[in-house]
């Protein structure tokens, strides 16, 4: 049997960094933010559809999705930035339940599922259990600030576009705490891995 446990939180929580702490702990990883990148490859339908939508500005050289680009133009727009996920969502979708069926055909015991907007996709249908990264608000804007050079308006419009951190608190199933030191936050890690496998059937 394979449990499949979500991993969501607010942006610059440090999703990927527990993500592969699990993977340490021998989890496979399936990463929202990787099969986004998958659906909008150059040449791909979607990409087509946000050209069209958003314009040639959002290329960068090469025909690539500029990422940030895209970002500036929708953080700060509710309406694009639903007209964005309308047209993204179905795709990471099926690309992801594809992922997870054949994880589960494959009966790999623990599968982490690392996604940003797990419940305001409704992704959370998906998993079997929900973790909900935390951190201390002060240190994820100190992280924004840092790791994408962000300013006090953009980092305020790109968590104002996620749910408020205790909302996923409130709905998950286990919390993990990522505001203190890499080895506090594998220690939690570890012993939520050891927990989940001793629950898994024989």
């Amino acid at each position: 049997m394979t449990m499949v446990l979500g991993i969501t939180g607010g942006i610059a929580s440090g999703k990927s960094t527990v993500a592969a702490m699990f993977a340490a702990c021998g989890a496979v990883v399936v990463s929202a933010d990787q099969l986004a990148r998958d659906v909008v490859a150059p040449g791909s339908p979607t990409l087509a559809l946000l050209v069209d939508a958003y314009g040639p500005g959002i290329l960068a050289p090469g025909g690539v999705l500029d990422r940030e680009a895209l970002a500036r133009l929708v953080f700060a727009d509710p309406p694009a930035r639903a007209r964005l996920n309308a047209m993204t969502h179905p795709a990471i979708a099926r690309l992801a339940e594809a992922r997870l069926a054949e994880l589960r055909r494959d009966k790999v015991p623990l599968v982490v599922y690392e996604a940003a907007l797990l419940f305001e996709a409704g992704a959370e249908k998906r998993v079997d259990r929900v973790l909900t990264v935390v951190v201390d608000p002060a240190v994820q804007r100190q992280r924004l600030a840092g790791r994408d050079q962000l300013g006090a308006a953009e980092i305020q419009a790109r968590l104002a576009a996620q749910w408020p951190q205790a909302e996923k608190v409130a709905r998950a199933d286990f919390v993990i705490d990522n505001s203190g030191t890499p080895e506090e936050t594998r220690r939690q890690v570890v012993a939520l891995c050891h927990y989940l496998h001793s629950t898994l059937p024989a």
